[in-house]
C-alpha cells in the first residue's frame, strides 16, 4: 500500500542527496500495510517527484527521536524542536530507498481522486 506525502522542496533535495534519511511527523497513517511513500514536493515545485520504501518507523518522544536520528535528520535541532514543540510523541519514518521519477508528475497523474495536495498524507 502507498500514501502520498507533502514535503517541502528543500527537504526533498536533502532526501535526494542523502543528508536526510528520516521524515518527521507528528501523526502518521494507521494502516500498517503502507510500505511506500510517494512524495509531493510542495510549491513552488508543486509536483510528485519520486517515492521511497519505508525501512522503519520510530515512535517515541521527540528528544529520543532526535537522539536516535540526528546524524541523518537533514534539519537543524532548532527546526526539529520548533516542529515538535507542542507534542509528547512523534514519528521518524526511515527512508530505505528513494527513487526519483524521470519525469515529475501532476497530482492527477498519480490518482484521479486527488484534487489538491494533501495537508498531511492521503492513501493512493
Amino acid at each position: 500500500m502507498r500514501i502520498l506525502l507533502s514535503i517541502k522542496p528543500k527537504y526533498v533535495e536533502r532526501i535526494l542527496n542523502g543528508t536526510k534519511k528520516f521524515e518527521y511527523r507528528k501523526k502518521i497513517f494507521k494502516n500498517k500495510k503502507v510500505t511506500t511513500i510517494v512524495i509531493y514536493a510542495t510549491k513552488p515545485v508543486g509536483k510528485v517527484v519520486g517515492e521511497f520504501s519505508i525501512r522503519d518507523i520510530i515512535k517515541d518522544n521527540p528528544q529520543t527521536i532526535w537522539n536516535l536520528t540526528n546524524e541523518y535528520s537533514g534539519i537543524s535541532k532548532h527546526s526539529f524542536d520548533n516542529y515538535f514543540h507542542d507534542v509528547q510523541e512523534g514519528f521518524a519514518i526511515e527512508i530505505d530507498h528513494f527513487i526519483k521519477y524521470k519525469k515529475d508528475l501532476e497530482l492527477n497523474e498519480v490518482s484521479k481522486k486527488i484534487k489538491s495536495a494533501p495537508q498531511s498524507f492521503v492513501y493512493i
